[in-house]
Formats: C-alpha cells, sequence, structure tokens
C-alpha cells in the first residue's frame, strides 16, 4: 500500500511491514492472534490520529486502535487495513490539589497507577498492570478498587474524541453529554479517545493486601464462606477468588507448585487502622494454607497478579454476571478447576455491590450494576495444538453456568461471540440508544473493530453490497 499520502505532515512514525519493528509493534496479548496491519501510526498528537483516520476512511480500510493491546479479541490490530498505534501517547499528569488526572490514550495502567500514587491518589484500574488505559474505561472498567471507588467510567470527567469525519470533541456532562453517556460503557465504536479526565480518590500509598491460599479440595467451602462475607460485606472490602494452579515461586512448597489450589485475593480499600479487623472474615476461614496478606504499596497491589497471566499466551475467555452463586453453581465451577486441559486456565469470581451498585443503570452505557457475582473463565495455553481442547472446556463450563446467570456480560471480558452477545450485554433500551449514537457519529461503521454496535443501516447496506458483487 502506498502511505505517502499519510506521510505528509505526520508527526508520528509510519511503520510498515518489513520494517525492523512491524512484528513486534503488531503483536498483542492473545497469542492466537496474527494479523498484518498495512501501516501502523504510530502517533505523537491528536492531529496524528486525526491525519489517520482520514487516511482509513477516505479510502474504506480497516482500521483499529492499539492502546494496551490486551483485549482478548486482538481488536488492537487489523489486518490490512490502517492501526492506529496510541503507545507514544502514554502521558499523565496529576492535578493533587483538584485530584483530577490527565491520561493520554496510549496509557498503561501502571503509567496511572505510579503518576497518582505519588500524591496518594488513584483512580480504579485493571487487575493488570499492562492494561491500556483506553480499552478498561471506554468498556466500563473493572478492578480491584471497584467497590469502594466504582468502576473506572464512574469517575470519568471527560474525553478528548476523534470521531470518524475528522473532527475532535470534548464529550462531558456539560458538553456533548450523550456522546460523553456513550463512552462510558459502549467502547470504542464512537471514535479514537486521545485524552482522559478523571477525577481521583485519596488511597494508599499502603494498603493490608494479598493472597491467601487453600488447596483445591477446599475450594466449595472457600467460595461458600466467600459468597456470605461478600453479601454484606463493607465497600472497603475488595476481593475476587482465583481457582488457579499455584505458580512456580520460592515462597510456594515445592510439592504444591503447579497443582491446583484455591487463591483469595483481598485488599481493603480503607484506613489500615480498621483493615485487620475488615479483613477478618476472609482471612480466618479455614485457615488458609498460606496467608500472604500484608501491607503493602498499592501500586504492588496492582501487580498481584502479572506474572500469571504473560503475553504471548494463547488466550479463549468468556464471562457472565451471576444473578446467584447457590451451592449447584459453586460445584459446576469447582469441577470446571479440576477438569482443566490446561494448568495456567484459571477461573474468577469477582463480587458485586458497594459503589458499582449505587449508579443508576441509565446513568452512562454500562449497567448491569446490581448482579452479586460476576464470573471470568480464562482459558490459557502454549501450544497452539492445544487449541480445540481448551476453547471445548472454556465454552462447556460456561454453558454449565448459564442457568445461573442474567443473561449480561461484562463486554471487556468476552472474545468474539456475535451480535447478539453485544445486544443481549447491554439489553434493548441501551443498546438502541448506543445505536441512535453510532447512527450518529459513526454511520459507515469505520470503528468496528470492537464489541461493535452496528449502525441502524449498516448491515443491510454491506449484504447488498456483497449479493451484487
Amino acid at each position: 500500500m502506498d502511505v505517502s499520502a499519510l506521510r505528509q505532515g505526520f508527526a508520528g512514525q509510519l511503520v510498515v511491514d518489513g520494517d525492523e519493528d512491524f512484528d513486534s509493534l503488531r503483536s498483542v496479548f492473545n497469542g492466537m492472534i496474527d494479523r498484518r496491519p498495512a501501516v501502523i501510526a504510530r502517533c505523537e498528537s491528536t492531529d496524528d490520529v486525526r491525519a489517520a483516520v482520514k487516511f482509513a476512511r477516505e479510502r474504506s480500510l480497516p482500521l483499529s486502535v492499539y492502546g494496551g493491546g490486551h483485549a482478548v479479541t486482538g481488536h488492537a490490530v487489523c489486518e490490512g487495513g490502517v492501526c492506529i498505534d496510541l503507545r507514544l501517547m502514554n502521558n499523565v499528569s496529576v492535578d493533587p490539589d483538584a485530584r483530577i488526572g490527565r491520561v493520554g490514550g496510549g496509557a498503561l495502567w501502571r503509567d496511572v497507577d505510579a503518576a497518582t500514587q505519588d500524591h496518594g491518589l488513584a483512580v480504579t484500574g485493571g487487575r493488570m498492570s499492562d492494561t491500556g488505559v483506553g480499552g478498561l474505561a471506554l468498556g466500563s472498567g473493572s478492578g480491584w478498587l471497584e467497590r469502594k471507588l466504582g468502576l473506572t467510567c464512574d469517575s470519568l470527567r471527560s474525553v478528548q474524541i476523534v470521531t470518524a469525519d475528522g473532527s475532535v470533541q470534548t464529550a462531558s456532562e456539560s458538553e456533548s453529554p450523550e456522546l460523553f453517556w456513550g463512552t462510558r460503557g459502549g467502547g470504542g465504536n464512537f471514535g479514537v479517545v486521545t485524552e482522559f479526565e478523571f477525577d481521583l480518590h485519596p488511597m494508599g500509598p499502603q494498603l493490608l493486601a494479598g493472597m491467601l491460599m487453600y488447596p483445591a479440595p477446599m475450594a466449595r467451602d472457600v467460595l461458600r464462606n466467600f459468597r456470605e462475607v461478600m453479601v454484606n460485606a463493607p465497600d472497603e472490602l475488595c476481593a475476587g477468588v482465583a481457582l488457579i494452579s499455584a505458580p512456580p515461586e520460592e515462597f510456594v512448597p515445592e510439592p504444591v507448585r503447579g497443582q491446583p489450589v484455591v487463591g483469595v485475593v483481598a485488599c481493603w480499600a480503607g484506613s489500615l487502622e480498621d483493615a485487620e479487623e475488615g479483613l477478618r472474615p476472609l482471612r480466618e476461614f479455614g485457615p488458609p494454607a498460606m496467608d500472604m496478606i500484608q501491607p503493602i504499596p498499592y501500586v504492588v497491589v496492582q501487580q498481584l497478579i502479572d506474572g500469571g497471566v504473560q503475553k504471548g499466551l494463547r488466550n479463549y475467555w468468556t464471562a457472565d454476571f451471576l444473578a446467584e452463586l447457590p451451592d449447584e453453581a459453586i460445584d459446576i465451577v469447582c469441577e470446571g478447576h479440576l477438569a482443566r486441559p490446561s494448568p495456567i486456565s484459571q477461573i474468577l469470581v469477582i463480587p458485586g455491590g458497594g459503589a458499582i451498585s449505587r449508579v443508576p443503570d441509565d446513568a452512562m452505557a454500562f449497567g448491569q450494576r446490581t448482579a452479586p457475582f460476576n464470573l471470568h473463565i480464562l482459558g490459557l495455553w502454549p501450544d497452539e495444538a492445544d487449541d480445540a481442547d481448551n476453547i471445548a472446556w472454556t465454552r462447556e463450563l460456561g454453558a454449565r453456568m448459564k442457568p445461573y446467570t442474567t443473561g449480561r456480560a461484562y463486554l471487556n471480558f468476552i472474545g468474539e461471540e456475535g451480535e447478539d452477545r453485544v445486544q443481549a450485554a447491554f439489553g434493548p433500551n441501551t443498546y438502541a440508544r448506543l445505536q441512535a449514537l453510532k447512527d450518529r457519529y459513526d454511520p459507515q461503521n469505520l470503528f468496528r473493530l470492537n464489541q461493535n454496535i452496528k449502525p441502524s443501516g449498516w448491515r443491510e447496506e454491506k449484504e447488498a453490497v456483497a449479493a451484487t458483487a
């Protein structure tokens, strides 16, 4: 492809197949994704983003946006089109007096955590520090602090966004409020966000946090206790259950390494004086085989599970909000844990409640505020030859859990599961409102590499073109 027209006035770097960095720049977190963009546009400014959007739109090219590259779908890269790479736009500035953070569209959560913790402030961020801010925040944003501070999008003040026509807009409660509503949960459907503005909250720098570890035969009892504790837990108790294999670390006894275990990751998002009593209902149960909870910096909390899921593994995920977590559902989860074909696959049970549940469902595009638990099934394995077994395990466990779900899902946690799944995740009223926004801001569906909200006429138009081709 001739990219000379894009080079004119483009301040960043254009990388094409054959360039030294092409393969490393097109790689994403999920090792199953192997796409080759025609050009990777490494943007340094909003003007660069506008130029790349214009170039793709005028040539009807596929367009993707690379922020952190962490989504299991691999939507950060496209085949044969323009990849807008925001990773150079990773600046983070903090106004500690106003408690406001301004974050570039290509920043990672470790960038945000480091800058905000210099002032004892934080905003709910991803549970892995190399997650991109953009994908997480636009998809709503689940993280360890969500029961105390709400989801990431709940702290969003404004976005600067480049829309499909190349215009730059600020969306907030007072400017383009309907677009702002849609960006909080609607994903990247409406444009490329080049800057986020967040409210920041006092947090840290030290929290009482860490992991409790139990042998696999205790999984049912651990989950039942977790269910009962979290039903009436204070907002400050932030936690999740991870059915995993024991990591190959020195702190784990050698015979246990690689064996199925149950981990409870917990932190107290409040004063250290109250933390011991606040975490007691979880820590005293069992007792755990290992209690690794201790006062640690918040930035370390944000990296607790980084080592368990490395970039380049093959990933296949599914997820659902649970309407309930009865004993029968716990039995299914525990059976699935022991049946994993890959020892590095994981099952996560994340509690709802707290600050999440006090935001009205229609306040922003992301709803499903009252589900008591969120189930996340992560198939992870290294070898392509094992694809069929691991995909089947993920699908079968997800299907067995369907009777206990709300029918909705947190879209950041799922792969390519089809248009019906996207519509169901939002519900009919919210989806209709989002589709009206899509009709207004992206009627040609330029931004479709995402959990796509299709413009009302787009499918029919494309099918008609295909029928006459």
